[in-house]
């Protein structure tokens, strides 16, 4: 591909200053622990962070399907930001399951993926109320249309254990609701801090909600639209300030399947489909348990089914995928 959009924004932030000039505003006792933990008193940094905000970009004309099936590797498990690929030299990237206000739940009780990736890298708190007091939109939607932003280089400063374990005190996890009521004893005992801290990038974008019943191709053509312009701006951001181009490789998860109820086949196949057409050389796909290793199959199915000697055009694509009857399902209340 030879286009080079450019992004709407593009800041950059020192952390050390970011944090101490718009630093975290947490309401919710049990994240304040969480930001304790993971910046002590005393805490610096040397990073800095960048960000930048995207307009919807034009989609290519027809998609290799094959390719976009072998392009996927599936990890049964959450995000692990420790497992990479066998790709030398690549720049990996996290989508974020983002509002489309950009975090705009972090310093409450919430505690679903968005939120947890926050009281994570604490300086995406302090980033969130630096773009509010300089009067930026920080919008991942405007005007009906995918405007994904992508952060490069935010520290990870702890790691947050949300499995069910009851020796642990925590027999439901500490995902979603469960994290605001769990006792402050529990929350201590789920955090390791990490130090030195590791590095971050993430691809902050809002799948669709709201859907009941049979998505149609105007639901499935957003959901092309939103996942490409973040994977082809992180192919973008890798390769920027004159670096020549390295390999690249998005982890994501069933994005938009939780709390808005989005069907786990269709989402991981459009995010394969858009994955061939941005030009990742990996698309790591976290499929959790079982259940989503399952889905993934089905759709690694269904594009061997879809796909043709060459490439398919896009209206093509769309109208197929249309046919297949897929239906939104409920939300998981998280």
């Amino acid at each position: 591909m030879t286009d080079r959009p450019s992004p709407l924004e593009r800041l950059v932030f020192p952390t050390q200053k970011l944090m101490e000039e718009h630093p975290p505003v947490i309401w919710n006792r049990n994240k304040r622990i969480v930001f304790e933990v993971a910046c002590p008193s005393g805490s610096t940094s040397a990073e800095e962070l960048t960000y930048t905000r995207w307009s919807t970009m034009a989609l290519p004309e027809a998609v290799d399907l094959r390719a976009a099936a072998e392009r996927v590797e599936a990890q049964e498990g959450a995000y692990d930001y420790a497992y990479e690929p066998a790709i030398p030299g690549a720049v990996h990237w996290h989508v974020n399951f983002a509002d489309p206000r950009l975090f705009v739940a972090y310093r409450g009780a919430l505690f679903a993926q968005d939120e947890m990736q926050v009281a994570e890298h604490p300086a995406l708190g302090a980033l969130k109320e630096a773009l509010t007091a300089g009067g930026h939109t920080a919008l991942t939607v405007e005007g009906g249309r995918p405007t994904p932003i992508l952060i490069k280089g935010v520290e990870r400063r702890c790691r947050i254990a949300t499995d069910r374990n009851r020796e642990a005190g925590r027999p439901r996890g500490l995902y979603g609701n469960a994290f605001g009521q769990a006792s402050e004893e529990v929350v201590r005992k789920a955090i390791s801090r990490i130090d030195p801290p590791t590095i971050t990038n993430l691809i902050a974008m809002a799948a669709p909600e709201g859907g009941v019943g049979q998505y149609d191709a105007r639901d499935i053509q957003n959901i092309l639209d939103t996942a490409f312009t973040g994977f082809r701006a992180a192919v973008l951001e890798s390769a920027s300030n004159g670096q020549e181009q390295r390999p690249v490789v998005v982890h994501t998860g069933f994005w938009g399947c939780g709390a808005f109820g989005g069907n786990r086949v269709l989402m991981a196949t459009l995010q394969a489909v858009a994955s061939e057409m941005a030009g990742l050389d990996c698309l790591v796909l976290h499929t959790f348990d079982a259940a989503g290793a399952e889905a993934w199959e089905e759709a690694r199915r269904l594009l061997g089914e879809l796909a043709g000697t060459g490439s398919t055009p896009l209206p093509t694509l769309v109208e197929q995928i249309g046919a297949q009857g897929f239906n939104w399902g409920v939300s998981n209340g998280n």
